[in-house]
């Protein structure tokens, strides 16, 4: 069925069970103010169907604001496949669902382009793709781009660095004390790369195979519910969203906080006070667009490798940006992300 609440401010809500699957699919379309949605399809445990739709709400808003901050000619959108908390999907029913998803994204007219997210790949984007145009992100075997976590993890580099320049005064990132909060693909990466530059680092995941990672690189470990404990310049959360609780705010121990993590405030109004505590916060946002620009612009008619690293690493001038209107203005460093963000869809490409 589709659903839009009268108070709802998005564009459009449909959720199905999938016929093949069984399984309730929720795509959320926030804005196409600037063009069509562009966001990722989440299969994620959560306790009933109706906190996934609720994700998908909150994710495909994100993504409005990511995508127009990050300079893009996209609007945002999300969908979320639910999984019973414990439930994980078989070869089987992944298949299906991706089946189920495709129909689902085709039946909204090209309002909203999927990809890969938390819990999904390129390969299953490959399977969207027999039921519907309207995906990216798949595996370059087939002429695609493949998974855009590189680019992600360059571009919250490059925030990392504006981030580091503004608490510190230096870009260097040697002898600087970080600590990384989950080490999937993107926060490895990360990890990896302030470990070849000389920075003095924690790490920690829920998993702790993981630790090899730490051992590798020469990091501490610490147990994750410690990790925003740790004294140190960084803190860089690139796990599971809402980290940044008033408890977690409260004991943090670092000049700044910087990561491809989403959704990292567990309020909104966790900007203010880590402002009130002198900690500067890089909204994620602004961070992580990183892989939704790599999407989008190697998706394009004529795509450029050269001019989507360029827009990647233009993240830093986008975090900078923020930084100076924020100060400027007197206001947080959310309030001023979502000004930039909002000024772009206040002057919609096509008018």
């Amino acid at each position: 069925m589709s659903v839009l609440p009268a108070d709802l401010p998005h564009e459009t809500l449909h959720v199905v069970k999938g016929r093949r699957s069984g399984l309730t699919i929720s795509i959320a379309v926030h804005s196409t103010v600037l063009g069509p949605a562009l966001g990722g399809c989440r299969v994620w445990n959560y306790d009933s169907w109706q906190e996934a739709v609720a994700d998908s709400l909150r994710l495909a808003e994100g993504m409005t604001y990511k995508n127009a901050a990050a300079g893009l000619n996209r609007g945002g959108g999300k969908a979320v496949v639910y999984l019973p908390r414990g439930h994980q999907l078989t070869p089987t029913e992944r298949y299906e669902v991706m089946l189920d998803l495709g129909d689902a994204v085709e039946s909204l007219g090209g309002s909203y382009m999927t990809a890969e997210d938390v819990g999904t790949s390129a390969e299953d984007m490959s399977v969207v793709a027999t039921r519907t145009v309207n995906v990216c992100g798949l595996p370059p075997a087939e002429g695609g781009v493949g998974e855009p976590s590189d680019a992600t993890a360059a571009g919250v580099y490059a925030g990392l660095l504006a981030t580091l320049e503004r608490a510190t005064g230096t870009r260097d990132v040697a002898g600087r004390r970080v600590t990384v909060l989950g080490l999937g693909h993107v926060g490895s990466i990360i990890a990896m790369r302030l470990a070849s530059e000389g920075a003095v680092l924690t790490v920690t995941d829920v998993n702790p195979a993981k630790r090899a990672l730490a051992d590798a690189i020469g990091a501490a470990w610490v147990e994750p519910g410690d990790a925003h404990r740790v004294e140190g310049d960084l803190f860089v959360p690139a796990g599971v969203g809402g980290v940044l609780t008033d408890a977690v705010i409260d004991e943090l121990r670092v000049k700044a906080v910087v990561g491809p993590a989403n959704n990292q405030l567990a309020e909104r109004a966790g900007a203010e006070r880590l402002a009130a505590r002198g900690i500067l916060w890089a909204p994620d946002f602004v961070v992580n667009a990183g892989g939704v620009i790599f999407l989008s612009m190697m998706n394009e008619q004529t795509p450029s490798a050269e001019a989507t690293r360029e827009r990647v690493e233009a993240i830093g001038d986008t975090v900078a940006r923020v930084f100076d209107v924020a100060a400027e203005r007197g206001i947080t460093t959310l309030e001023a992300a979502d000004e930039i963000a909002m000024a772009r869809l206040r002057e919609p490409a096509h008018a």
